[in-house]
């Protein structure tokens, strides 16, 4: 058996080579894996652009993908790692999903829902509670992004001077 810390790192790094090939197709890189303990469910990346689909989120294609191969719409004792703290939208799913835990690495100040904007999960209002990890590979996570979005500028900068 693999200690927790040890597989929360080698999830997360999955996830992390998942917002990596969203960044590649333009998507804002957003990374997320389901496991059952050492098991791999899920792995996906941010898609809402190319599926032209606005809950095409990284843990929504995973969440779909992990009931899919279990057959069952319930995801109890899994793990749902992603490379940034969740929206309310994500959140939803998340708990409906019964996903026992949720690992994620930035946080999303202006649209988190775990920690920064909402504790969805935690707050004791819904009938399911969620145990929260946050700030794995963070630096590199946030880093991922804040390079997207500073390069998204630059090029929008340099499309304007033209």
């Amino acid at each position: 058996m693999c200690d927790q810390q040890a597989l929360d790192l080698a999830f997360m790094r999955i996830a992390l080579d998942q917002a990596r090939q969203a960044a590649k197709s333009g998507e804002v890189p957003v990374g997320a894996v389901l496991a059952r303990g050492e098991i791999l469910l899920a792995v996906a990346a941010n898609r809402p652009i190319a599926n032209q689909d606005p809950s095409a989120h990284a843990e929504i294609l995973a969440i779909r993908q992990a009931a899919q191969k279990t057959g069952n719409y319930r995801l109890p004792e899994t793990t749902i790692y992603v490379t940034l703290e969740p929206c309310i939208m994500c959140m939803g799913a998340i708990l409906h999903a019964r996903i026992q835990r949720l690992v994620f690495g930035a946080l999303d100040p202006k649209t988190g829902a775990a920690q920064s904007r909402y504790t969805i999960g935690t707050d004791d209002l819904l009938n399911h509670r969620l145990e929260i990890t946050s700030g794995i590979l963070e630096v590199e996570c946030s880093q991922m992004l804040k390079d997207f979005f500073r390069e998204r500028r630059e090029s929008k900068a340099a499309g304007s001077k033209r």
